[in-house]
């Protein structure tokens, strides 16, 4: 029994490898006998594989697209690669899906050996992530992972937190959903020792251990755990609370800006967009690649901003350079 689950699993693997796979060298790959190979195509289709088989005489088999997607089998070098790039797109390198790329990576650190963690951690090490706006604070993977299975498991967990007045204080909570917004990372969880529910900011978050003790859910007071997150950031004064009219339907700007502020519609052709930040230079270029004329209201500091930039790419535009050939103003007697 060993020996055929192995055999399937290397059969599986090498479906996947390429698109086409004739059946005798099938068989040959595997070292078993053309009949054992139908076995083997009949077992993976049980467990829900979607095999098709082309029979005559250059008959053979490849794997086709199904109505659900079944359990893939990777290699070394291809789980090192998944998982790198889902801890990319967890840092918010492809916007709309950092939540979905942090449950997935806990699922792949979960079950990878040490030594292909060292390796995946030895090259994040390395790398330099390309985030517009240089990104929200850094958050540690093993941080992003720990949170992300307690979550998961509905298990408690126990961590050190760094309040915004620089306060440290340690915190029994019960995890309900991370959630990133702003560029930052947050969990939403039930705080048992204050026994009411609260936002943390993962960078402000150390030293995250399961506890093993399970919980039952308990009904979030919100609408989700990203309003949730978003309604405590609204109460918290920022160091600049931006205003500004676009001149954009609000649900082609809640298209952009939704993560990141509130867009109520004035008009079928104008919003008014509200955001708290400690950066203006996030808002300015986000504005500039919406497209849209816009009107700031507030603060007045984001004007400056604007008419800063504004003068810089002027400047960038206004240089002269010589066109090819032309050597108008170069001195005759110097070096080539």
């Amino acid at each position: 029994m060993a020996n055929t689950s192995s055999r399937t699993l290397q059969l599986l693997s090498l479906l996947q490898t390429h698109r086409y796979w004739p059946g005798g060298e099938l068989a040959h790959r595997l070292g078993v006998s053309v009949r054992t190979l139908r076995r083997d195509v009949d077992r993976l289709r049980e467990l829900g594989y979607p095999v098709q088989a082309h029979r005559g005489v250059d008959g053979g088999y490849q794997l086709s697209p199904g109505a659900v997607l079944p359990p893939l089998v990777v290699d070394d070098e291809e789980a090192v690669a998944l998982a790198v790039g889902l801890q990319a797109a967890a840092q918010g390198a492809v916007a709309g899906i950092a939540e979905a790329s942090i449950r997935a990576f806990a699922k792949v650190v979960q079950v990878m050996p040490a030594r292909l963690r060292h390796r995946v951690d030895a090259l994040r090490a390395v790398t330099v992530p390309a985030v517009w706006g240089g990104g929200g604070p850094t958050v540690e993977a093993a941080v992003l992972t720990t949170v992300a299975q307690t979550c998961r498991d509905t298990e408690r967990l126990r961590f050190g937190y760094t309040a915004r007045g620089g306060e440290r204080t340690d915190r029994y909570v019960e995890p309900h959903r991370l959630v990133s917004l702003g560029r930052r990372w947050y969990l939403v969880g039930y705080d048992l020792d204050r026994q009411d529910w609260r936002s943390f900011r993962l960078d402000r978050l150390a030293d995250p251990r399961g506890t093993g003790a399970r919980f039952r859910p308990r009904a979030l007071p919100a609408e989700d755990a990203a309003a949730f997150v978003r309604a405590g950031i609204e109460n918290i004064p920022g160091p600049y609370q931006v205003e500004v009219l676009v001149h954009a339907p609000a649900a082609r700007v809640r298209t952009e800006f939704d993560r990141w502020g509130t867009v109520e519609e004035v008009d079928p052709d104008r919003c008014r967009l509200r955001m708290s930040t400690d950066n203006l230079d996030w808002p300015v270029m986000m504005l500039g690649a919406l497209g849209a004329e816009f009107e700031v209201v507030s603060p007045p500091a984001l004007a400056s901003q604007i008419r800063e930039w504004a003068e810089r790419f002027h400047r960038a535009t206004a240089v002269e350079h010589p066109a090819p050939g032309d050597t108008t103003g170069q001195d005759p007697t110097a070096p080539d």
